[in-house]
């Protein structure tokens, strides 16, 4: 057999243009004037070099593939189908952005660009009323009400979706999903308005006398312990934990294996204090202003991982990005919780911190991480410590003004951020957060990678040409045997060879590069 050995970097790159994105995208490159000299210093030639080294050797394999009848001189094209590598948005503006065409366009990225979806579970609005969960595309969830509704951010329940709709999108177009988030302490979006007079009915006068106290549990700290707490509403808080238990359950019995991870407990790490299991039957949390189930954090992943199947991903949840958040996540999996992978948040939610980036200074997320590559390697280290990989689970890069060079700062810093993120061995995803501009949290405007109407900015061409050009292996080779070897290094993911074999017909083998 003659071994046919192919040179990636004299390889001939294959580039389909993107169906989603009509603009020229060398138009859209950004220009590096807007960025300062400071900013070069710190993300300077050595840098680079070193990210450059990290992706060819963590994100890249050897292969060798066979191949048999194969016409000599015909040209064997290997196309790579997919990425190893997670890189996600969430999918939370589906059939929500008031025309078909841009509600196609958003469609068409999940699957080109993204091949995971974020799916929003957030009990307030997925459970509006109790007892009726909003897995059922109703009228208020089609296309048709959300291109007549006057003002959808004032609908309750835009930027959630029905989830069963999105989850069969997902599954026809090959994308992982994730489930955000099941338990969250948050009183504006973690918990449903009806949850405090309908855990504690029938005990209406417990809750009456916990409404009273809580000015005192919480402005003076320490003057009530968890247990006292609890003998205010013993049945209000039993109750509570019952129904957190029903949702977790009731999530799981729906879906069961469908989706491929959920973050079991979203931002808790502020109400851990150095031990997972305390036996308390309240968790006074001053994060979230009341009082949660006691340990509800531990309890949460042990009852989730009684009733999801094994194949399914735990995920534990924050923007904390801290020791104390590491500490949390290492007692947790020493009581025993599942937790498969971590969750990172890296926000930057306002326009100056854009500004003072380009500038050269030293900017931090929300929860600390200072977003340098110093910064950044020491803060993923850190929580690669407890021996999961990590999900960068929600992303924000805010655009600092409406103009080219703003779109420019954006789209210069996101790319440095997402080649520094990808070259981390730890990291098994990228998740954006706010694919469309003004589709983001309430006050959010411009942190998108498309406009408002749909248009891409240079942000969505800097991500493409990333995940779609520079780290897919493509390429094209002649033949000049019938048994073929393909031996070569690339992306780690799914690949497809074709071929015309010596009757003139066309051959395909796929296979994977890990």
């Amino acid at each position: 057999m003659k071994k046919l050995l192919l040179s990636i970097a004299a390889a001939v790159t294959m580039i389909s243009a993107s169906a989603v994105a009509q603009t020229d995208p060398a138009s859209a490159e950004p220009d590096p004037s807007v960025m300062s000299d400071a900013y070069y210093q710190i993300w300077n030639d050595d840098v680079q070099k070193a990210i450059d080294e990290r992706i060819e050797k963590y994100r890249k394999a050897d292969a060798t593939v066979e191949l048999t009848d194969v016409k000599p001189g015909t040209d064997v094209q290997v196309e790579q189908l997919t990425h190893a590598f997670f890189f996600g948005a969430n999918i939370y503006n589906f059939n929500q952005l008031g025309t078909t065409e841009r509600n196609e366009k958003y469609k068409a990225l999940y699957g080109t660009l993204f091949n995971s979806a974020t799916i929003p579970f957030y009990w307030k609005s997925f459970e509006m009323e109790p007892g009726k969960p909003r897995f059922k595309t109703e009228e208020r969830d089609t296309e048709e009400f959300w291109n007549h509704v006057e003002n959808p951010k004032k609908q309750p329940h835009w930027r959630r979706p029905a989830t069963d709709e999105v989850v069969e999108f997902c599954k026809s177009k090959g994308i992982r999903m994730h489930g955000h988030t099941i338990i969250w302490g948050d009183r504006n979006d973690g918990r449903p308005i009806w949850l405090f007079d309908y855990a504690s009915n029938p005990f209406p006068e417990e809750r009456e006398v916990l409404l009273k106290a809580y000015k005192q549990i919480y402005n003076q700290p320490g003057t009530m312990s968890p247990e006292e707490i609890y003998k205010l509403g013993p049945n209000y808080f039993d109750s509570m934990n019952e129904l957190y238990w029903n949702r977790i359950r009731m999530l799981a019995e729906h879906y069961k294996g469908t989706l491929d991870s959920w973050d079991v407990v979203n931002e808790s790490s502020v109400d851990y204090h150095g031990n997972a299991v305390t036996g308390d039957k309240v968790t006074k949390s001053p994060c979230y202003r009341h009082s949660m189930p006691g340990d509800y954090t531990y309890n949460s992943f042990k009852n989730a991982q009684e009733v999801f199947p094994e194949s399914v991903q735990l995920v534990i949840n924050d923007y904390a990005n801290n020791q104390n958040y590491v500490n949390q996540v290492k007692d947790l999996i020493a009581h025993g919780a599942k937790i498969d992978i971590v969750g990172s948040q890296m926000h930057m939610v306002k326009p100056q911190n854009a500004l003072d980036i380009a500038a050269g200074k030293v900017v931090s997320s929300v929860g600390g991480v200072k977003m340098t590559p110093e910064g950044i390697m020491s803060t993923m280290k850190l929580l690669a410590s407890n021996g999961r990989p990590i999900h960068i689970s929600e992303v924000t890069v805010p655009m600092p003004s409406e103009d080219e060079k703003g779109k420019a700062v954006q789209a210069i810093i996101a790319r440095d951020l997402y080649r520094m993120w990808f070259s981390v061995p730890e990291i098994m995803g990228i998740t954006l957060w706010s694919v469309v501009d003004g589709c983001g949290w309430p006050g959010e405007s411009r942190f998108g990678i498309f406009t408002r109407d749909m248009e891409p900015k240079p942000f969505y061409f800097a991500l493409n040409k990333l995940i779609n050009e520079e780290w897919k292996t493509n390429f094209v080779q002649k033949a000049d045997a019938e048994n073929v070897t393909l031996q070569f290094r690339g992306f780690k993911g799914k690949y497809k060879a074709t071929w015309t074999d010596k009757n003139g017909q066309t051959q395909t083998k796929e296979f994977t590069v890990k």
